[in-house]
């Protein structure tokens, strides 16, 4: 009789909760004049995206709460499982037809996340996908994600700080889980992130205990005031208080991630933080992201980039005028690294000199650079920027390799 209750009760607790009528739906609108959200965007076509209600019930299971963020391909919202009583984030992309072959791109990519080894430490500290499903809107159909949400990103954290920059033991543990992060994807799941792991794109602190108490939702207080009448757009919600209990980083934002199974010509990077590969078209994989990792660093600990690649002739970006900085700083690439890139040519001349049509720049050292460090703190650290920057993907540490790095765990383990 007690098994027999226990199960009846277990069955209790997982009945769907009831969905909740938001109140505040009748306030007044905004004027159809004034641009918010993604409307802001350069291409932005209001056919492409999906008309999200606040208090409408996605999949028959999830009851948008309010809105957390937009972007090109996509808004993101918080919504109530019905059936789990937690909250998630919901990734509505645009129309199917407008993503063409990459309409299935990312929710493949966390499938096979999903298939990794679930001993592997970094699974982790990957955020994981939850569930998928498809809406038909008014315009097509629509792919969705489902996730945990997420509190504040690196981006954020280093607009709250006053010097612009994370400090020594949270830049170790975001460092540290990043490594554990990318450990996973390149060798479990042959995965490349490709994209900036700063403001940058992708860590998050999950918010394990996101209820409405902490975000201060209640059904006469939100959502910010929409605009638009058949096909409203909404504001995104404000912070909220700070959960109670919050976790460890997690990286996130695999929209441009590729399978890391074969070599790559794309021209995937941010133009600050391309590297010499993708700037002289030498195939690429994994190793990408090591780049971008030390680029990363020296963003959100030294407060600016380390690359800017503005020609000053043209006054715009030009790939010369990067590759004369990461002389500068790295010294000349070797002859044999240059003579596997289809634009050597453009650049440099059979022996490798330079020849690409403005001056050298004067060398320049990181640690003249560095000006936050002292003593061994500093030559341990300049040791770690020394293993990603490098030309050649082969010479540039592993993920794993860098979780030993010696101004990591000294950071993260005292």
């Amino acid at each position: 009789m007690a098994s027999l209750f226990r199960w009846a009760s277990s069955v209790s607790r997982r009945a769907p909760s009831p969905a909740r009528t938001f109140s505040s739906l009748r306030c007044q609108l905004l004027p159809e004049s004034q641009k918010i959200e993604e409307e802001t965007l350069p291409d932005y076509l209001a056919e492409r995206f999906y008309p999200v209600h606040i208090g409408e019930v996605l999949a028959s299971r999830y009851q948008v709460v309010g809105k957390l963020g937009y972007g090109t391909t996509s808004t993101v919202w918080l919504a109530r499982d019905l059936t789990q009583h937690r909250h998630v984030a919901v990734k509505v992309f645009i129309r199917s037809a407008a993503l063409g072959a990459r309409v299935d791109h990312e929710r493949n990519v966390y499938q096979r996340i999903s298939s990794g080894s679930r001993s592997h430490p970094g699974r982790d500290a990957v955020r994981p996908l939850l569930d998928f499903f498809q809406l038909s809107g008014p315009d097509g159909e629509h792919q969705c994600l489902v996730h945990p949400p997420l509190w504040e990103n690196v981006r954020t954290f280093l607009a709250r700080n006053p010097v612009g920059r994370l400090p020594k033991p949270v830049l170790g543990i975001v460092l540290y889980r990043l490594f554990q992060a990318l450990d996973y994807l390149h060798n479990e799941c042959r995965i490349v992130h490709t994209g900036k792991f700063t403001s940058l794109h992708g860590f998050s602190t999950p918010a394990q205990a996101l209820t409405q108490e902490h975000l201060d939702i209640k059904s006469d207080n939100i959502p910010q005031p929409p605009k638009g009448s058949r096909r409203k757009v909404h504001l995104r919600l404000p912070a909220g208080q700070k959960p109670k209990d919050i976790g460890p980083p997690v990286l996130c934002d695999f929209g441009g991630a590729f399978f890391g199974d074969i070599l790559h010509d794309n021209d995937v990077q941010t133009d600050q933080y391309r590297c010499s590969e993708v700037i002289l078209e030498i195939p690429w994989s994994c190793k990408i992201d090591i780049w971008n990792v030390g680029c990363t660093i020296w963003d959100i600990f030294e407060g600016g980039l380390s690359f800017r690649g503005t020609d000053l002739e043209l006054g715009v970006y030009r790939g010369r005028a990067h590759l004369a900085e990461m002389i500068a700083l790295l010294g000349p690439p070797t002859p044999e690294f240059l003579n596997r890139g289809k634009l050597r040519s453009k650049f440099f001349s059979e022996s490798g000199e330079w020849q690409a049509g403005i001056k050298p720049l004067p060398p320049v050292s990181l640690g003249k650079l560095e000006t936050n460090l002292e003593g061994m703190d500093k030559e341990l650290f300049l040791q770690l920027m020394g293993k990603m920057l490098q030309w050649a993907p082969e010479d540039r540490a592993t993920p794993r390799e860098l979780l030993n790095d010696p101004w990591v765990t000294k950071q993260v383990f005292g």
